[in-house]
């Protein structure tokens, strides 16, 4: 437990970041989640044993873990931001019963042409979503 701790406060002083309590609980629960969960989601885990965190709070460390490039926002439904501690390219699964998210590898669709797109378009990153029916649900 004190390694992962260690670990986590040396990336986030690695990228520039003040270490605060905060910052190391929101970041420490993301590392521990693959469900890409919500500020509400998040804050309802970090105050499970004492209320001690606000949702300003908790937007602030996201917003700071985010423009470091620590966590990524994703979007996958209307109105509803999720985050992610995984920043290595992946792409996003969602069942439309359940509404659970899996990550899908880069490369499980082949290579995705982006010359395709009209001239004068720009790709900077994409991403695709799968939204279908997971096994649980079928």
């Amino acid at each position: 437990m004190q390694q992962r701790a260690d670990e986590i406060i040396k990336t986030l002083k690695s990228k520039g970041l003040r270490v605060t309590p905060q910052r190391f609980a929101v970041y420490a629960n993301l590392l521990e989640r693959t469900d890409h969960p919500t500020v509400e989601q998040i804050l309802t885990d970090l105050n499970k044993d004492a209320p001690t965190s606000s949702q300003a709070t908790v937007y602030a460390a996201l917003q700071a873990l985010r423009e470091v490039g620590l966590v990524r926002e994703v979007l996958l439904e209307e109105g509803v931001s999720r985050y992610d501690a995984n920043v290595a390219p992946h792409h996003h699964f969602r069942c439309k019963c359940c509404r659970t998210i899996e990550d899908v590898q880069w490369n499980a669709f082949g290579n995705i042409d982006l010359s395709q797109l009209r001239s004068g378009l720009k790709a900077e990153r994409f991403e695709v979503i799968v939204q279908g029916v997971c096994d649980r649900c079928q």
